[in-house]
């Protein structure tokens, strides 16, 4: 994956491998069906570092499944717009400084994994 630039010091969250059966595809054989997803999301937070204990001082992964399963279930048809969407989501999260996002959409192309790769900063 590409990397983020690094902030002076910063701590980062990822979810990694997130299995998604996914309403996508532009093409007519593609609507009304699920399609399989694989969605790597990494998050950059605005915080110096853990060690509080506190759920507060982090973002719960279970937000970034929940959003990205929400998704899902509406019907998009490219992965990069469902890319930008998780992305979206994932910097409206307090704390969070910028996204990766990385989704992977197995069947597109036989004999290869096709994806896209996109890093949002918030600004």
């Amino acid at each position: 994956m590409t990397e983020i630039a690094p902030l002076r010091t910063s701590s980062r969250v990822f979810l990694r491998a997130l299995q998604l059966d996914a309403h996508i595809g532009y093409y007519a054989h593609e609507k009304g069906v699920r399609q399989p997803l694989v969605a790597d999301v990494e998050l950059t937070l605005g915080v110096h570092g853990f060690g509080g204990d506190d759920i507060h001082g982090t973002v719960d992964y279970g937000r970034i499944a929940e959003a990205a399963h929400a998704l899902a279930d509406e019907h998009v048809d490219l992965i990069e717009t469902f890319a930008e969407r998780l992305a979206q989501k994932c910097l409206a999260l307090p704390l969070v400084s910028a996204v990766k996002v990385r989704i992977e959409k197995p069947r597109a192309v036989p004999g290869a994994m096709a994806g896209v790769e996109i890093v949002r900063v918030k600004g």
